[in-house]
């Protein structure tokens, strides 16, 4: 099993429920949202946890987007110093100099990509549609190259028009895709670290064919339910040789730093194609919730 290294980690101070029922209701309010594709506001947090999008000296510009679903077109941003000039050098991490996560309020149509940078502006872009109306929150997690700047993630939030139909979460551990079955197995205390492993199966046999994604074998997004508080959770150790392959089981440590419903991404690739199982588990209260150390931590 390989280790994971990571804990969950948020802002100690954090978004209200009032505020995130509020941000929700532009794309949701009688079922639909006839509005532009705009950026909302967003409180100043940690950026650590994706709930700020502006943090060290670096913002996020708002997003330019398609306005409604099935309309092709470019998604693309900045990211800027807080003069307002835009960033171009950057430090790779896990293979990419900046990683793309979108995902809609209520944890679904979950997409990590990498787009293209216009070194000569600082625009990323990358081609975009978008499949479903709602309020979607859009991540920007980099490593800035300057001095020994660590990892951060800046988020905005993107109103997409159409006909919304939420979905309601339920606990999930056992995922489908494309033929493979992905299992979660462990539990999350919040305050505690914990064990969490996956297991990969197709047609009822173990893969064991796992091929290294953005130098590991597996590759997991975290959410919290609610104020979608994100970590990029990736292996601690050496990256898997060229040609290596793994599985079936991929093992993880994370520590909640709450209790309650936390949404899991998990991507992972075979035969040169990557898919995306997805989870849903409940963390129950530990002794060490609501310590400092646990709204401490990064990537």
């Amino acid at each position: 099993m390989v280790a994971f290294g990571g804990a969950f980690a948020v802002a100690g101070v954090l978004i209200p429920d009032n505020f995130v029922a509020a941000w929700a209701a532009g794309s949701e309010t009688d079922g639909h949202n006839d509005g532009q594709s705009v950026t909302a506001p967003e409180p100043a947090t940690d950026a650590r946890s994706g709930l700020s999008l502006d943090t060290d000296g670096f913002l996020l510009s708002p997003v330019d987007a398609p306005t409604t679903i099935g309309e092709a077109g470019e998604l693309s941003f900045q990211v800027q110093t807080a003069a307002g000039e835009p960033v171009t050098e950057f430090t790779e991490a896990h293979e990419k100099d900046l990683h793309l996560i979108v995902v809609r309020s209520d944890g679904t149509g979950f997409r990590h990509v990498h787009p293209e940078l216009d070194a000569s502006t600082g625009t990323w872009s990358v081609p975009w549609t978008w499949e479903a109306a709602g309020s979607y929150r859009v991540y920007a997690d980099f490593t800035p190259s300057a001095g020994d700047a660590e990892g951060l993630t800046l988020t905005r939030t993107v109103e997409v028009a159409g006909d919304v139909t939420p979905v309601t979460t339920e606990v999930q551990r056992t995922a489908e895709v494309d033929g493979f079955t992905v299992t979660l197995a462990g539990e999350l205390t919040a305050g505690e670290p914990g064990t969490l492993t996956l297991s990969v199966e197709r047609g009822g046999m173990p893969v064991t064919a796992l091929e290294a994604y953005l130098g590991a074998f597996g590759h997991l997004v975290a959410l919290r339910e609610g104020d979608l508080a994100y970590l990029h959770v990736h292996p601690e150790g050496s990256e898997p040789e060229a040609g290596e392959t793994g599985g079936p089981e991929i093992g993880f440590t994370a520590e909640a730093p709450t209790a309650g419903r936390y949404l899991l991404y998990l991507d992972f690739q075979v035969d040169g194609e990557v898919r995306t199982a997805s989870f849903v588990i409940d963390a129950v209260a530990g002794d060490g919730a609501g310590d400092e150390d646990a709204h401490s931590g990064g990537h």
